[in-house]
């Protein structure tokens, strides 16, 4: 894939998908709500160290949830591919569980077969980071991007293996630091073809654990 000569090149729109849009964020209801909790926490806001502390808790929530949907899709035409199987892994992203408002760190990996074109890699890593920036469960998160993936190469040839680490499983309930959690998305031919299927597991796998 790296010897590929690019013939042309198209930009399209970004895909239709059911991402869910948040609404618009009250910053300064978010800093009153902190300052708030950390009066219920048995803390004075106003003390040197948490002074500042609601506001920029505040911003982050506001940058976190602002969803970046303006990259465009880069597509090059290639027609030597060869039945090859393209894998992106290595995408690491923050997300939030929406049951416990905890972070969860998924590592992703993205499989796709090319025809007559090539996506462009960064925009693996792009619809990942959209779609983690979010209150999230891990199975919805890798089922969406399942999805957008198959919207912009405009096949269900595409597979995606998510390994997540939940907080909520760590410092709470079970505290179980060591637990992984991973989930599977497979559609066409990875889902018929188990030679395939298995190519991707192994390469998805072995990111993992290499990194």
């Amino acid at each position: 894939m790296t010897n590929a000569v690019y013939s042309q090149s198209m930009v399209l729109p970004p895909p239709q998908t059911s991402l869910p849009v948040p609404g618009p964020i009250d910053t300064g209801r978010v800093a009153d709500l902190i300052g708030q909790l950390l009066v219920a926490l048995g803390e004075d806001p106003r003390r040197e160290g948490l002074a500042d502390t609601p506001a920029r808790v505040a911003a982050w929530w506001g940058s976190f949830l602002a969803s970046d949907t303006s990259a465009s899709v880069m597509c090059f035409a290639e027609s030597r591919l060869s039945e090859q199987l393209v894998v992106v892994g290595g995408m690491s992203v923050w997300s939030l569980c929406e049951h416990h408002l905890l972070p969860m760190h998924l590592e992703v990996a993205a499989g796709y077969v090319p025809d007559g074109e090539v996506v462009g890699l960064s925009k693996f890593g792009r619809i990942a980071q959209r779609h983690a920036g979010r209150l999230q469960v891990q199975e919805r998160f890798t089922r969406q991007v399942a999805e957008e993936i198959c919207a912009v190469i405009g096949s269900g040839d595409v597979a995606v293996s998510v390994r997540g680490v939940h907080l909520c499983m760590s410092m709470r309930g079970v505290r179980l630091e060591a637990a992984r959690t991973t989930t599977l998305q497979a559609r066409g031919r990875f889902q018929d073809d188990p030679v395939l299927s298995q190519q991707f597991l192994t390469l998805a796998t072995h990111q993992w654990g290499t990194a």
